[in-house]
């Protein structure tokens, strides 16, 4: 079983990259814009922003800056703490999430969610949720799947 999951993890993850590569995307990338884009503003705190794709800060820092290189990303000071900075979304940045998420979308429902039956999902969820909680010593989350990957009932 552990072989297979990480065989798994490694697949995925590779099928991945070669689906955002068409886009100019790189898994990393996408993993940085999609929280911006749904965050109010388009902008979030970088400790924010690495808590919630479970990056440290040193990680984030190095790939913020490629992105604002590459016009994908600004940093702004705080408007309300003149110590702090803000990761913002930039124009490009939006359109670029914009380009590849149906893809990304499509990709994902094609060799994972739609090959798993309802039941398949509700189990690998708890899971999932029950060995997250283990590794950050928190209370599982127990709730049903939601978001983009959401079967229509």
């Amino acid at each position: 079983m552990w072989w297979a999951f990480l065989d798994l993890y490694r697949q995925l993850g590779a099928g991945l990259e070669q689906q955002l590569a068409g886009s100019d995307l790189s898994g990393a990338d996408f993993q940085v814009l999609a929280p911006l884009s749904d965050a109010p503003d388009a902008r979030m705190r970088p400790r924010d922003l690495a808590t919630s794709m479970g990056w440290d800060s040193s990680r984030l820092s190095h790939q913020v800056r490629r992105m604002e290189q590459r016009g994908l990303l600004a940093r702004e000071q705080h408007p309300q703490d003149g110590r702090g900075a803000v990761i913002c979304l930039t124009e490009a940045g939006q359109h670029a999430i914009e380009q590849a998420a149906p893809g990304h979308v499509e990709w994902v429902r094609t060799h994972f969610i739609d090959l798993l039956s309802g039941g398949e999902i509700d189990t690998l969820t708890a899971i999932a949720e029950r060995v997250i909680a283990q590794l950050t010593h928190q209370p599982p989350l127990n709730h049903p799947p939601q978001g983009a990957f959401d079967s229509p009932e």
